[in-house]
This record gives C-alpha cells, structure tokens and sequence, in this order.
C-alpha cells in the first residue's frame, strides 16, 4: 500500500503522521511524536537532527499500518522560511533515497498553520502563541507579515505581551507613570523580588518561552486593571494590523486566528474581533479548522493525488517531484 508521511516540526518538537495516499475521508493510519526540537545551527535548520528523529518514527509507522512505500512526504517546519536552505538542499534526495519519496514537499509552519486552519481557500490566518505571524493567499501567492522574532517583531504574541506586562511591573516597582500594582504583585509571585527579574530573563536562551509565560497573568488581571486590559488591547490591535497587511483585497476573503493565545479568553479576544472588524470589514471570520499537523496532512493528501492547488513559493511551499532538477 503506497502511503504519505505529514510532519509537523515546531518549538515543542516533531510530529508525523502516516497515512493511505488516496484514501478520502480516512483519518491518519498511525502517528508518532518527540518533544525534542530539531536544531538549528549555522546553516539554519539541520538537516541530519530532523532526519536522525524522522526516520525511525517513520519506519515504525509504516511497519505497524501495512503502508509499504511513502510516496509522498509533506514536512512542515517553524523557520523554514529563513532558516531553510540546508533542508532544501539536502531533505529531498535523503527521503527518496531512505524513504523512496517520489513527491516532496517542505512549508514553512505559516503554510500548514494556514491550510490546517482554511484549507486550499482564499483569506488570511493569523498564529498567535509565544510569537506572531500572519499568513495571507489569494491562491496565486504568498504573502507574510511580521513572525521577526521577540527582539524585532512578533508583535501581539505571547512573548510581547508578558514582555509589556513585566515592563509595566516594573514601572511601579519604580514609582514611575504607567505601571501596574497589580501586574508587580503577580511577577513578584512567578519571579521572586523585582530587583532579580531580569537576572531571570537576559541570560536564558529560551528567553521568549519565559516572556510568554507571564502573558497569562497579564489576561487573568486584564478585567480590574487599565493598565493590563490596554496592554491585551494593543496586542489585538497589531495582530489585526498583520491580518490586515496579508489579507486579499477582493472578494469575501476568510479570516482565522489560532494558537495558544487564544486561551487568554475575553479580555484579548473581544477586542480582536473588534480590531479584526474595523480592520477588515470585506473579511468574514471563521473558526479555524484544525493545526499546522492537520494542514501538513491535507497538503500531502492533495500532492499525492496530483491535487494541490496551493501557489509555490521557495521559501514557503517548495514542491520537488523525482526527476526534477
């Protein structure tokens, strides 16, 4: 039975599913999962790390569900966009040769957030967890808006929140116009005294994960604090204008948020909606569908059955078939 492998690759680490090439309607034949990342070095992601967890789980997948040939290989990594050329250069010719991969595909995390959350459909879809990105097609191409990192961008994201509200924590720790009692209370409590928070910040390399981590405090305050609901306000504001910079202009274009975020309830979401409908009024707002692991499955789904009708883009969604140069 000729079949597909669909992996996911993110900051939590690898997922991969095996499934039936041309079996609509059937779910996953099996799936496998590692919580450790995949490295990045100086050529960016490495291939041999990704390869090293990828190619067991997939040898136990296809011993276990029967499928004896994986056609089609579909990964999904966070960084591909930027980080990617060493899997491009080297990912292809190890799946064919280890996997007998005739048909290859490599998406940066957008791509499958997008498609996990729309599917093959006109619109925009904004991922919002530790960072932010925006992910826009009119299914002719790619557009892309912010995703820079926690020093650069990733506005609205999780690390920028907890960031703006240890700031503001600060501020009254300081005396200083801006801050918030009730946000210094809370920082104290996960951090210890104020005086020791950026000793528990500036040296860690996981410095973003940390940030975030404090965004929950700043939802759970937002209710009775100005300064707490101003800080969630901002953030719906810049995730609406990423949404708005990748969004197609015509027609009635689809628009989904997801990620962790979200769990921050009302105190964001309310006011996203607000800024989303201010912002893109022409846009109409849908639930997201399911995860980047679930877009990676239908990308592969549709490749192997010559359907994929999403635009190419080399550092978005790069498709190689054997026998191309």
């Amino acid at each position: 039975m000729s079949g597909f492998l669909a992996v996911d690759s993110g900051g939590s680490g690898l997922r991969v599913v095996v499934g039936a090439a041309g079996a609509e309607g059937r779910g996953p034949l099996g799936r496998r999962a590692s919580r450790e990342p995949v490295r990045t070095g100086p050529r960016g992601i490495e291939p041999d790390h990704l390869l090293a967890q990828l190619l067991p789980m997939a040898r136990a997948l296809t011993a276990e569900t029967g499928v004896d040939r994986l056609g089609t290989v579909v990964v999904g990594a966070a960084g591909m966009a930027t980080l990617g050329d060493a899997l491009r250069a080297e990912l292809p010719g190890a799946l064919a040769r280890e996997l007998g991969a005739r048909r290859i595909a490599l998406a940066a995390d957008a791509v499958t957030a997008y498609v996990g959350a729309l599917g093959p459909r006109a619109g925009a879809v904004v991922a919002a967890g530790t960072g932010l990105i925006a992910t826009g097609t009119d299914l002719t191409r790619w557009r892309r808006a912010d995703g820079w990192g926690h020093l650069l961008g990733d506005c609205g994201g999780g690390a920028w929140i907890g960031r703006a509200g240890l700031e503001a924590a600060l501020r009254a720790h300081d005396g200083r116009e801006g801050g918030s009692a009730a946000l210094l209370a809370r920082a104290q409590e996960r951090f210890g005294p104020a005086a020791g928070i950026p000793g528990q910040l500036y040296p860690r390399t996981d410095r973003p994960a940390v940030l975030a981590s404090f965004a929950p405090d700043v939802g759970a305050c937002a209710p009775g604090d100005p300064v707490a609901d101003g800080i969630l306000r901002a953030a719906a504001a810049h995730m609406a204008d990423s949404a708005a910079a990748v969004c197609p202009r015509g027609g009635e274009p689809l628009i989904a948020v997801t990620g962790g975020l979200l769990k921050l309830g009302d105190p964001l979401v309310v006011p996203l909606e607000e800024e989303l409908a201010k912002r893109l009024p022409q846009a109409r707002r849908t639930a997201a569908e399911g995860d980047p692991l679930d877009g990676s499955v239908r990308i592969a789904r549709d490749l192997a059955a010559d359907a994929l009708t999403l635009p190419g883009d080399e550092g978005m969604l790069w498709v190689r078939t054997a026998g191309d140069g």
